[in-house]
């Protein structure tokens, strides 16, 4: 629940709080000549940083580097690609990854330990190292705090996303809260697949924006799954300068950290690949909290469930069964299933004619009371659709 006078907007993004500059750049990364690297500098006069990263057991060269660097709990800079995920690239991708961050370190003069990389596209291949320590130097000279060049930055991280993603919010006593987030497919907790980067001007220290980041995490970007792919690249920061003089109680900084991201992943879910639907499955009475998203993340993996979305079936049936098949406690005696406000299954049997669930629009709410506890969650998916199909069997050619 966020303070009154907080709720997000997406008119701004990481260059909302103050000091922060950002750029995005084309440096010839992607042979579209489309914006593909991405800079976003604290200015301060703090320099706290945390970080949540893939639990993939496959991580990518910028992901090894910015878990090494962000020990100290504390960043000048980020700089991110797409066109290139750097991901499978053996030791000469590290290297890349290092030469990454001095590059930034040489034209920022500081050292390279205060520079976070994250890269997205295509796991497998080298980065083309001449172009991206160029476009640092250009993304340096274009270093900006306006609107424009936050926007800028959100663009330059786009793979399959079909529109930048941002989101600002700002609180009564004075500081702010934004970011951007790209991400459209491979998308599953933990985390749900993505790059992003957030920025407060709020006065926080690094352990308790490592904390605050890992709760809003665990009740925002992991509870988005469109294909239950969990990447390579995973990566969210958060970076605070300070430069508001206002240090906010951990709560309500919580509240306006959990509203932005809260938004980021919306958008997320609304421009994931070949979405036709944008479906929120939420579990009531589960034992426990643990058991709510086992079975909700079950119910928003499942191919049989997501393809009767696709088709606007209300197939509470096939919702059954993966409710059936989660790794969770559950009663089937006491199961309820609710789909668009209407109540198909309750007590173990048919409870109205499917027929009555209108699935024609594009939002879909799933309701499954499992009524043995206290336990409730909500995670949000999408359907499986032609253009989902299509748009991945032919990504890498």
């Amino acid at each position: 629940m966020t303070t009154p006078g907080t709720a997000p907007s997406r008119d701004r993004g990481v260059t909302g709080p103050k000091g922060f500059r950002a750029a995005g750049v084309a440096a010839g990364i992607k042979e579209s000549g489309a914006l593909d690297l991405a800079l976003v500098v604290n200015e301060g006069p703090g320099q706290a940083a945390a970080g949540v990263f893939t639990t993939n057991q496959v991580k990518a060269a910028p992901v090894l580097w910015s878990q090494q660097v962000l020990r100290e709990r504390r960043l000048k800079a980020v700089v991110l690609n797409s066109g290139g995920a750097n991901a499978c690239t053996g030791p000469e991708g590290f290297q890349d990854t290092h030469a990454t961050a001095e590059k930034v370190a040489e034209v920022l003069h500081v050292g390279a330990i205060e520079i976070a990389v994250c890269s997205t596209g295509l796991i497998g291949e080298r980065l083309p190292m001449a172009s991206l320590t160029a476009g640092v130097e250009v993304a340096a000279k274009e270093l900006d705090s306006s609107d424009e060049a936050g926007l800028h930055a959100a663009t330059a991280v786009m793979t399959t996303d079909t529109r930048p993603k941002q989101s600002w919010a700002r609180h009564p006593d004075g500081w702010s809260v934004g970011g951007f987030v790209k991400g459209a497919g491979m998308l599953a907790p933990n985390m749900a697949t993505m790059l992003s980067v957030i920025t407060t001007d709020a006065v926080v220290d690094g352990d308790a924006l490592d904390a605050a980041l890992r709760a809003t995490t665990a009740k925002t970007y992991d509870r988005l799954d469109v294909d239950g792919g969990t990447s390579t690249n995973d990566t969210v920061l958060v970076l605070a300068s300070g430069a508001s003089g206002v240090a906010p109680s951990p709560e309500d900084f919580a509240g306006v950290l959990t509203a932005v991201a809260a938004d980021l992943v919306k958008q997320l879910q609304g421009d994931a690949e070949g979405v036709t639907k944008e479906i929120s499955i939420t579990v009531n009475g589960a034992l426990s909290e643990a058991d709510a998203v086992t079975v909700a993340k079950t119910v928003a993996e499942d191919n049989l469930v997501k393809t009767a979305l696709f088709g606007s079936d209300p197939n509470w049936g096939r919702v059954a069964m993966a409710v059936g098949r989660a790794q969770a406690t559950v009663d089937q005696h006491k199961l309820g299933i609710a789909i668009n406000g209407v109540t198909l299954f309750a007590d173990g049997h048919q409870a109205a004619d499917r027929a009555e669930a209108d699935l024609s629009g594009r939002d879909v709410e799933i309701v499954i009371d499992l009524n043995l506890g206290d336990g409730e969650a909500t995670v949000l998916t999408t359907d499986l659709s032609h253009g989902y199909v299509e748009e991945n069997s032919a990504y890498s050619s």
